[in-house]
């Protein structure tokens, strides 16, 4: 099974329409099976898809409206395979967008959910956040996927330790199956005592750290946005597995070495055996 997350910074690229084809060229090349995006906005003013449109989506909240310029909708009309889909819409991004998480997989979606794990619920400030979360096969076995983009450890209004909290709270009923936990956590591996060793110390398994093959995994390499001061490489985006995992191998792309830059953020490719 193939897996990519990716903080897409959607609508906010240069060039944007072109690097929404480079990315789809990329997946159609890779074929993943589940594809896992942040930032994935919409136009607040743009009209809303059709049914017919939205033959493949799977809605979390009958309430969400998506736009006909969702930038995952836009990308799924230039993949060569079919996918189901889910986005959720997590807070106002940029001042015009409906900024959101969505979830892609070959396989059909047969449940999925969307939850807070903020405690803020202001739809008009970015410190609130949710997570999306699928139910598929994938390989034959039943299994969860959850995407989340979160806050920053030091957060004041809204630290990562409490989003967490909430995370695994929210997670606990889906626990007993695999469950895949993948997205942009702001959380640096590499700073100890933190954000990623208090995920760690709950007993989550990064498929990097256990990945046959794997290169440096850092996939912000500059200073943007939430890391304005920044001058090295960082590891903050990640995929989790709730048991251990042995993948297979664990590469950045989407770098301008695998595949084309087409964000702020460079994505994260795991592939892995599910009866592993």
């Amino acid at each position: 099974m193939k897996i990519l997350t990716l903080n897409a910074h959607a609508w906010a690229e240069e060039d944007q329409l072109n690097k929404i084809s480079q990315l789809a060229e990329f997946i159609n090349t890779h074929q993943f099976d589940i594809i896992s995006m942040q930032e994935v906005n919409q136009s607040i003013q743009e009209e809303a898809l059709t049914t017919a449109e939205l033959e493949h989506y799977f809605a979390t909240d009958s309430d969400t409206v998506v736009k006909k310029d969702n930038y995952a909708y836009v990308l799924l009309t230039q993949l060569s395979e079919k996918y189901y889909w889910t986005w959720v819409p997590t807070h106002v991004g940029f001042r015009r967008y409906d900024e959101g998480l969505a979830i892609l997989s070959r396989t059909p979606i047969t449940q999925a959910f969307g939850e807070y794990v903020s405690h803020m619920r202001d739809y008009n400030n970015y410190r609130t956040r949710k997570i999306v979360g699928i139910q598929t096969v994938a390989d034959g076995e039943e299994a969860w996927f959850v995407n989340g983009h979160y806050n920053w450890w030091d957060d004041e209004q809204e630290p990562f330790k409490g989003q967490w909290d909430l995370t695994e709270s929210k997670l606990a009923r889906y626990m007993n199956e695999p469950l895949y936990m993948m997205g942009d956590f702001n959380n640096v591996a590499e700073i100890r005592g933190q954000g990623y060793d208090y995920m760690m110390s709950h007993g989550w398994h990064d498929l990097y750290t256990t990945a046959a093959q794997k290169d440096d995994g850092a996939t912000v390499v500059k200073a943007i946005a939430g890391w304005a001061n920044n001058s090295q490489p960082l590891r903050i985006d990640y995929i989790f597995s709730n048991r251990p995992v042995q993948a297979k191998s664990s590469t950045v792309v989407l770098n301008g070495k695998n595949g084309p830059v087409v964000s702020d953020h460079y994505g994260v490719a795991v592939e892995i055996e599910m009866n592993t």
